[in-house]
């Protein structure tokens, strides 16, 4: 029988092929995104941590943010890749996921603007009601149905759409799958997908809207039968910014959506579907915090506690100078045991693990990069990982190595901010480049014959720095909140290297915000990366069992092993140590399973890989028989 769809991948144009217009639009778009990123978490931390923001209408923020942030989630990574990279490909089943995931978001704010809409007419018309009409129950359900439609819409397309036959042109004229352009180059009759898409869309704009209108119809009612001007000025405020973010998103929604087929420009409608899940993703936490009161009010008391903090700790304290804001100026290790008999042997023991770990990773460095042998993406990505376990050993262990012979173990506070830095900086990269290294497998199994085409130098050079780009971000917020709270009690830190979670137990202001941040950073950053690698070996599984020759299938698998333990031992210790509630932890406890993953893994690491991998052992020979020529060659 024959398989009615020839096209295994797609390649998405984008804008412009131009290189210095590719890299202008590359920082933009990274600037946009981070700008996104940072604007909807911070509302969602905001209106959770702000006992006054507890109520329907700011739960429904909360919901949008994360929303704009998971649509703007889907498409601008890989089109930030796409604009550092030569062959911009994206295979058929990541096509139909991503525009699976865009559809669903995009369907899911329609309703959830009417639900906020719908919100707005119960508070103003029926204010006395207001309690009981918009219960929890209510809320929920209404956040419920929102998604249950937004994912029921998005199925339809998607099987629609997939089940046509691509057998002329890949060639997506767009930056990310969206329906229209799809369409656009199939090779089967798309009018009933034509009129699926305009009659679906119209019909769910036509709802959404009606129920906007009718609700802001009734609002009006209401201001207009009001006597006193502050007060219709006062119900209208709180009503401006919903109505902005309604009227940005369904006038684009509508233009690129709803028109005949005859009129359409890919190229116009590009940009329009770039401003609605891209740009209005952005603007929406601007619209509701810079028009919003009660936002900005809660952002004042966030920033205004810290200060207050800060002023009486300077008046309560003799000993601190004039114009420093926090008593603390330098903080003391415990270390692993307070025990002065342990003390030599824990330094020879952990001297043996840093010098192991300092051997093993530079020695994977060298071989991967001097080994002509050893120049290819999965090497390119081991070297990096490396540079990372070199990197987050180097930050901890010495300073611990030189506690263990003083009797003043002490750092200084800055010193113990650049470290935390450090090792947030290095432990999130290890999880993206572990999850980047599963990619790169899924692709060399799954798709053997385009490896070099998918995952040219440009994707990996892309994915590394975008992994670091990330990983600094994290640590500059994650940083930010941890020291923007007092310590002005005990300096005593329960842990041999300057961590949030100890850290925060010594503060004496309110660390929910700093705890919410370090747990939502790690709960985020964990899933996503885990996604990545379940997906990628789920694919790759499928892929083995596909395998008729049991020695085909033996050397699949033994390129995957490697990375698979590095994988088990990193995520089994980060989800043990951080993704637990504050109750559950035992700082003791938390600070043996630290010790594993910031100084045993990284020693581990070289020796996973290179026991287990024939091509680096086999580097290994070829380096120590003859060492000048290698490194003559590199």
């Amino acid at each position: 029988m024959k398989n009615v769809t020839e096209v295994t991948m797609f390649v998405l144009k984008g804008f412009t092929d131009k290189l210095e217009l590719q890299i202008l639009l590359f920082f933009l778009f990274l600037a946009i995104y981070l700008f996104t990123l940072v604007g909807n978490l911070g509302l969602v931390a905001l209106v959770i941590g702000d006992s006054q923001l507890h109520n329907p209408m700011y739960y429904f923020l909360s919901v949008l943010s994360s929303l704009d942030a998971c649509f703007s989630s889907v498409i601008t990574p890989n089109m930030l890749v796409d604009f550092l990279s030569k062959n911009n490909v994206i295979s058929f089943l990541g096509c139909a996921t991503q525009m699976f995931l865009a559809v669903t978001f995009g369907t899911t704010e329609c309703f959830l603007l009417a639900a906020m809409a719908y919100d707005r007419y119960v508070a103003i018309y029926n204010p006395l009601l207001y309690s009981l009409s918009m219960s929890p129950r209510v809320y929920v359900s209404l956040i419920i149905a929102s998604y249950v439609g937004g994912i029921w819409h998005a199925s339809i397309h998607t099987v629609a759409t997939f089940s046509l036959s691509f057998c002329a042109s890949n060639e997506i004229r767009h930056v990310f799958c969206d329906i229209p352009p799809l369409l656009a180059i199939s090779c089967s009759d798309t009018y009933t997908n034509q009129l699926l898409l305009f009659y679906f869309v119209g019909a769910i704009e036509i709802v959404t809207i009606l129920i906007v209108l009718i609700s802001y119809g009734f609002i009006l009612l209401a201001i207009l039968r009001m006597h006193s001007a502050e007060g219709r000025r006062k119900v209208f405020s709180t009503c401006g910014f919903h109505l902005t973010g309604v009227t940005i998103y369904h006038g684009t929604v509508l233009f690129m959506y709803v028109r005949p087929s005859s009129s359409y420009a890919l190229d116009h409608d590009m940009i329009v579907s770039t401003f609605y899940s891209i740009v209005i993703p952005m603007l929406n936490p601007i619209i509701y915090s810079l028009r919003n009161k009660d936002v900005k009010e809660a952002m004042k008391r966030v920033f205004r506690g810290n200060r207050f903090i800060n002023k009486v700790s300077f008046y309560t304290t003799k000993s601190m100078a004039p114009v420093n804001l926090s008593q603390v100026t330098e903080f003391v290790l415990m270390g692993v045991s307070d025990r002065p008999e342990l003390q030599i042997p824990l330094f020879f023991v952990f001297l043996v693990i840093y010098g192991l770990t300092v051997a093993g990773n530079l020695g994977i460095i060298t071989l991967t990069t001097v080994d002509s042998q050893l120049q290819t993406p999965m090497y390119f990505f081991l070297r990096h990982l490396a540079i990372i376990n070199l990197g987050n050993s180097t930050v901890i262990a010495p300073k611990m190595l030189v506690n263990f012979l003083v009797l003043k173990k002490t750092i200084s506070y800055y010193g113990c901010v650049v470290q935390m830095s450090g090792f947030i900086v290095f432990i999130v990269a290890e999880i993206f480049m572990l999850a980047a290294m599963a990619y790169d497998r899924y692709v060399a199994i799954c798709n053997p014959l385009v490896y070099m085409v998918v995952v040219s130098p440009r994707v990996c050079l892309s994915l590394v720095s975008l992994t670091y780009i990330y990983s600094l971000t994290t640590a500059l917020t994650v940083s930010s909140c941890v020291f923007s709270v007092s310590y002005c009690s005990s300096n005593v830190i329960n842990h041999f290297y300057c961590d949030n979670v100890p850290l925060l137990a010594l503060s004496c202001s309110d660390t929910y915000i700093p705890e919410i941040a370090a747990f939502a950073f790690s709960g985020v950053n964990l899933i996503f990366s885990m996604i990545i690698v379940l997906i990628s070996y789920l694919n790759i599984i499928l892929a083995i069992l596909r395998i008729r020759s049991s020695e085909g299938r033996q050397k699949a698998f033994s390129t995957c092993a490697s990375h698979m333990m590095a994988v088990t031992v990193f995520y089994g210790t980060l989800l043990f140590m951080y993704l637990q509630p504050r109750t559950n932890h035992s700082l003791d406890t938390d600070k043996t399973a630290s010790v594993f993953y910031t100084l045993v893994i990284p020693m581990l690491n070289p020796l996973i890989y290179s026991l287990r991998n024939k091509d680096v052992k086999d580097a290994l020979k070829r380096f120590l028989d003859n060492p000048c020529q290698s490194f003559k060659l590199m």
